[in-house]
């Protein structure tokens, strides 16, 4: 089961600075009404149950309002409105519900001309992403809802959807097993491979310690641009990007995702599987701008924020700062 929850402005508070022009995010974001003028929209999923699944520590349910809390009193440089569309809440262990009903509300939200960006939750995040973003582009319409079979699929002209997953986890175990956190990017292989559309996947930051042999076979097979997180440092940072810029090019559309257990541990603490290596802010931050600068870019989330293992909210500050640097507009 899935249930939509209020819009709860009440997170939104932070310091006011009597200067003139020094808004900050509290100030700025206003709840999501229809007919709102395009701008980036705010979406959380509030879901453990991918996490369970994979039997990783649970949380990250409450991950979305406390991003909310760290986001609000950052400083305010978009040019564009930001909303918050509220949350979308899988109820026990109902993920497929849930999930289905996260795609439709960001299907919406896309058809509205928003930017969505979705406020994790488990990474189990990531497959509804997507198949938001694969429905907007369905040849009936963002209206259509029954996708589920091969025939509804457009044969001519595929969407060339481009998935950056910035995170220390391949996350292409086989979901025959079982449908986890774990398991995402090897669902929408699946579903390409179903549809006919061509799989466009880069991860950066895999942990190699982390990923077994047969992941990385996995990854090998679907064609996926891998960088780990011993290779991405500051030597070769601007060769890193360019290899990226070659994988967006190859693209027409960009969905970013990010597992803030790509961060070292010391950096985000409060995730489910801390990263013992992980890499730094400094070397993520021009990877995100890359995306972000593109133009192609048409949805993004961040996973795994879990602030009952958070210390002195540093987990929730990083996020936010991405959400800052991803949102910036000018």
């Amino acid at each position: 089961m899935a249930a939509d929850t209020s819009i709860d402005m009440s997170l939104w508070q932070g310091r006011t600075d009597p200067e003139p022009d020094s808004d900050r995010w509290h100030q700025r974001i206003e709840p999501l009404a229809n007919n709102a003028v395009p701008g980036c929209a705010l979406l959380g999923f509030e879901s453990d149950a991918g996490v369970a699944r994979n039997q990783g520590r649970t949380g990250a349910a409450e991950g979305p309002n406390a991003l909310r809390r760290a986001l609000a009193p950052l400083a305010w440089h978009r040019t564009a409105p930001a909303y918050d569309a509220g949350n979308v809440r899988c109820v026990d262990d109902g993920l497929e519900a849930a999930q289905q009903a996260l795609a439709d509300r960001l299907t919406s939200l896309l058809t509205a001309g928003h930017l969505p960006i979705v406020l994790g939750g488990g990474h189990v995040v990531a497959y509804s992403s997507w198949l938001g973003l694969a429905q907007f582009f369905m040849p009936e319409g963002p209206d259509s809802k029954n996708i589920a079979s091969k025939e509804h699929v457009s044969k001519t002209a595929p969407p060339r959807i481009g998935i950056i997953n910035l995170d220390a986890h391949f996350d292409l175990r086989d979901p025959a097993h079982i449908r986890s956190s774990g398991t995402p990017f090897a669902q929408i292989a699946d579903k390409c491979q179903e549809w006919d559309w061509s799989f466009r996947y880069a991860c950066l930051g895999v942990s190699r310690a982390a990923n077994t042999r047969a992941l990385f076979t996995r990854a090998a097979a679907l064609g996926t641009l891998v960088r780990e997180d011993r290779e991405i440092d500051a030597l070769r940072l601007d060769s890193i990007v360019r290899d990226m810029q070659r994988f967006i090019a190859k693209c027409d559309h960009l969905y970013l995702t990010i597992d803030l257990d790509v961060l070292p541990a010391a950096e985000a603490p409060g995730v489910s599987a801390p990263a013992a290596r992980g890499v730094s802010l400094a070397l993520i931050e021009p990877l995100i701008e890359a995306v972000r600068d593109s133009g192609k870019l048409r949805l993004a989330d961040l996973a795994e924020l879990n602030p009952s293992l958070d210390i002195d909210s540093r987990t929730a500050r990083a996020a936010a700062r991405l959400v800052h640097l991803l949102t910036l507009d000018n």
